[in-house]
């Protein structure tokens, strides 16, 4: 059994996705990998197939050609048996307001977030109709929760990605496709971030590492189609929804400021 992960090239998103990757290699499962940038994750890969003696391919796809960039991906997954599709959403790196973003960079996250999220989807799911099962996982944030001045591209992708996940599920649940949102909160960077210069955050017990959110998270793929992943996150999730929202949005600037 395959599974396919558009790699984005995001340092938090790709973190989670590698990691969520490698637990499902240890269970067997072999890797695909679409990315516009193949020496993000070749590293990735090889280390995957050495440590878990699984298959992994990646395959490199320019998103910015619309259509065509679902070519080499169809090629590549030809006569290959598709069971999982995972996407993630692309943070922003820092609090900006929509006009303070360039335009190339709003169209860019846009079409990352929203767009081949989709197309991924359309192009996995045939195969796994044909064959009556599958799962597609789409790994966004807890911040579709609630509205977040200042990173309003980030909560209106976070919210398309939830929203889609939970309409697809009702749409072909019936037909044995399990689609599951997954909204984690804070997640620590991984330890290549971290001996970076950048600020990163650092593991606790509501801040996991990547690899013990994934195995948290793989374990409630097809239980539940809507979750954190993360129970300490469900804490969180909980908390956040009770919170009234002239509050929250109240918090949030004070905190951007």
């Amino acid at each position: 059994m395959q599974l396919v992960i558009p790699a984005q090239g995001d340092g938090a998103a790709e973190t989670v996705a590698k990691a969520y990757a490698e637990e499902l290699a240890r269970h067997g499962v072999s890797i695909i990998f679409v990315t516009q940038n193949h020496t993000s994750v070749r590293d990735t890969a090889a280390t995957l197939s050495q440590s878990y003696g699984v298959e992994t391919v990646v395959i490199v796809a320019d998103f910015s050609l619309e259509k065509a960039a679902g070519n080499p991906i169809k090629e590549a997954m030809r006569g290959k048996n598709i069971g999982f599709l995972v996407n993630c959403v692309e943070s922003v790196a820092s609090s900006r307001s929509l006009i303070e973003m360039p335009e190339q960079s709003l169209l860019d996250l846009v079409n990352k977030n929203v767009a081949v999220a989709t197309l991924m989807t359309r192009l996995v799911l045939p195969g796994m109709l044909e064959r009556r099962r599958g799962a597609v996982v789409n790994i966004s944030s807890g911040a579709c929760s609630k509205p977040l001045p200042g990173r309003v591209t980030l909560t209106a992708s976070t919210g398309y990605m939830d929203h889609f996940s939970r309409a697809l599920h009702l749409e072909y649940s019936y037909k044995g496709i399990f689609v599951q949102s997954l909204t984690p909160f804070q997640i620590a960077s991984s330890e290549q971030q971290q001996s970076s210069s950048t600020p990163t955050s650092r593991p606790g017990w509501f801040v996991p590492k990547p690899e013990v959110y994934a195995r948290h998270a793989v374990s409630t793929l097809g239980v539940s189609n809507r979750t954190t992943g993360y129970w300490p996150h469900t804490l969180q999730y909980g908390l956040m929804k009770r919170i009234p929202e002239w509050i929250w949005v109240l918090g949030s600037r004070v905190l951007i400021s």
